[in-house]
């Protein structure tokens, strides 16, 4: 199982692979780092030396923009020498293994791997080889997990709503090949969230979600009913086999989040989006730059959820960031 070889035998964390399993006092410990992060961003200089001296490696076999990027400012943020892989010009793509890689790598004295790779497990994989010294963190995986985006949903959730005991949260779109929407049910579950909806065209829906803890609905107005939390999904046209939805345009008329599909939800809802969003396929502009929008703290917020993941795996033991 993924969850024991995230810790070591002290029980001290050695990799962030999954927020599967992880305990609700393990996330709002994270939490808390994070929150004492966010006032590095707006210091004149954006430094902190935590991690001064160590060696961060960004290896990322898919393409991204918000999150390996937010990654290389949270690492910088905490003085570590970041180095970016562009798998385009790398050896595996002259047919070097990935084991063979992190090895080579690791050869160069690296301390923390932040990995993205097409394929559930890779993270796991590479975890499960690397010496005890080295940290992997999951930046996502296939279809499998995405932690450090579902933590940063939990850390912008709590600034906005606080008590997750209270809250009925809608998660919206592709559910079926989301990693996002897997490591936001468990960390949702785990911080004991009154309900957990998903909501989507049942060919987007997996078999036997509800066992993960969740309700599932088919009607977008039905499920976004009272919701104080709207989380909306990107259409991963990428990872379908096949045609799972009639069209964008037909997506759009039956499962877009429009104003008036807004009203279905509390007057205070917020609404959020991990990115890439499509404009008119499952969000209408005026609800995304709306003033019910969370979703560009959501990537402000990535930063400082992403330096305490680092800083707690890398050894840092300060709770409080210090000027250096």
């Amino acid at each position: 199982m993924i969850g024991d070889i995230q810790v070591d035998a002290q029980g001290r964390r050695r990799h962030f692979l999954s927020t599967e399993g992880m305990s609700a006092d393990t996330i709002l410990g994270i939490l808390d780092t994070a929150e004492s992060f966010i006032s590095v961003g707006e210091r004149e200089i954006k430094k902190v030396p935590l991690l001064r001296g160590k060696t961060i490696v960004n290896l990322f076999f898919e393409a991204s923009t918000r999150t390996r990027t937010t990654f290389e400012i949270a690492g910088k943020r905490l003085s570590a020498d970041i180095i970016n892989i562009n798998t385009s010009v790398s050896a595996t793509q002259k047919g070097e293994s990935l084991l063979d890689t992190v090895r080579n790598l690791e050869a160069m004295h690296t301390d923390l791997f932040v990995v993205r790779h097409p394929l559930s497990g890779a993270a796991d994989l590479i975890a499960r080889s690397v010496p005890d010294h080295v940290h992997v963190v999951n930046a996502g995986d296939g279809r499998h997990a995405h932690p450090t985006q579902g933590l940063l949903d939990m850390f912008t959730i709590r600034r906005y709503k606080n008590d997750f005991a209270r809250l009925k949260v809608a998660i919206v779109g592709d559910i079926l090949h989301s990693r996002v929407a897997r490591s936001q049910i468990h960390a949702l579950t785990a911080l004991g969230t009154q309900e957990v909806r998903v909501i989507g065209p049942r060919s987007l829906l997996p078999a036997a979600i509800e066992r993960l803890g969740v309700r599932a609905f088919t009607d977008l107005d039905e499920g976004l009913h009272g919701a104080d939390v709207i989380i909306m999904l990107r259409l991963q046209t990428e990872r379908m086999n096949s045609a799972l939805i009639p069209g964008a345009r037909e997506y759009f008329d039956l499962y877009g989040l429009t104003p008036r599909r807004l009203r279905q939800a509390r007057p205070d809802a917020i609404v959020m989006h991990p990115g890439p969003m499509n404009r008119g396929i499952e969000i209408d502009s005026s609800v995304a730059d709306g003033p019910q929008s969370v979703i560009l703290p959501q990537v402000t917020n990535g930063i400082a959820v992403r330096m305490a993941i680092l800083a707690r795996l890398a050894g840092a033991t300060a709770s409080e960031p210090k000027t250096p």
